[in-house]
């Protein structure tokens, strides 16, 4: 079972446009709206890979209702707290003309410190021990700033796997906890730790770095680059470099794609070669089609082979 937990989730939306032009009425071409937030993205590409997942989140209002039947319809189970307001909402604006993507996130509402300690608690009655749990996205206002470090900690006691995709405050507080797998992008890595992380050399310094800070042995670092690649310190120190000479449309999502095609393989006891084949195959496959987290398993599969993953 993978637990992913969805702490601020939102309702995505997609829009196409044929050029976008500021000031202007614009008539979408393609629209795709998705239950999303990070959490939310790992748990549908995990559920499309083929994987027992169950999300646990933080939903409010009407949205979150939506968000709620949206997943169900999927055939995705969750364990939710509910609380007073409504769920954020985020919307992405591709341009065809020019490929770009124009991005607006909302910061959510404030939620009552009851509701933190109320997720805690539904996170760990739906682990497992032997299980792998994620823990990925932004936190909600008025939780604890040390709420993800709550998380890991509590994971971690219940024998479970913990893979980590934070940034800024909560990702600071939560490495000490020592999670088995802190995934971030080059920015993240870079605001952690205060380094330039622009080349290939200067990733994989950070993915050690990372990989030290949760904990040295056993413990691993990865920062993923977009369509540059990953770099990976695993869990015995090898360095590993991967990529995926292929590239999609949609890349919004992606990195939570990553996230899940990494769990999948190492529930499957996959070697770390192998998992992070998955990786970038399932990363792939979601900037193939509209929706975050969106992806065909088969195609996923198909992509991960032609993945070239070395030791360094």
């Amino acid at each position: 079972m993978i637990v992913c937990v969805a702490a601020n989730p939102s309702i995505d939306k997609l829009f196409e446009v044929e050029r976008l032009v500021p000031g202007a009425i614009h008539r979408p071409v393609g629209f795709v709206q998705v239950p999303g937030g990070k959490g939310l993205n790992v748990t549908r590409a995990a559920h499309s890979l083929g994987a027992e997942v169950r999300a646990a989140g933080i939903l409010r209002g009407h949205a979150g209702r939506w968000i709620e039947e949206a997943l169900q319809a999927e055939g995705i189970d969750g364990a939710f707290v509910w609380t007073h307001g409504e769920s954020r909402s985020s919307l992405s604006v591709a341009d065809r003309d020019d490929g770009s993507l124009t991005e607006f996130y909302e910061h959510g509402g404030e939620i009552p410190s009851a509701s933190w300690v109320e997720l805690v608690q539904a996170v760990s009655d739906a682990s497992r021990p032997g299980g792998l749990l994620t823990i990925s996205g932004s936190i909600p206002r008025g939780a604890p700033e040390d709420g993800y470090r709550d998380l890991v900690a509590e994971g971690r006691a219940a024998g479970v796997r913990v893979a980590l995709d934070a940034e800024g405050g909560p990702l600071r507080q939560a490495i000490g906890a020592e999670p088995e797998v802190v995934k971030v992008n080059a920015a993240e890595a870079a605001g952690l730790l205060e380094v330039s992380v622009t080349t290939r050399d200067e990733a994989l310094a950070a993915a050690a770095r990372l990989r030290e800070l949760a904990g040295g042995g056993g413990h691993v670092g990865i920062v993923t680059m977009g369509a540059n690649g990953v770099a990976v310190a695993g869990p015995d120190g090898t360095a590993y470099e991967g990529v995926l000479y292929e590239r999609g449309r949609y890349p919004v999502g992606s990195g939570d794609a990553f996230l899940a095609g990494l769990v999948v393989g190492l529930e499957r006891d996959e070697g770390w070669p192998d998992a992070l084949r998955r990786a970038l195959g399932a990363a792939t496959a979601n900037a193939e089609i509209p929706g975050a987290g969106k992806l065909d398993g088969a195609r996923a599969e198909a992509l991960a082979a032609r993945a070239v993953v070395r030791a360094i």
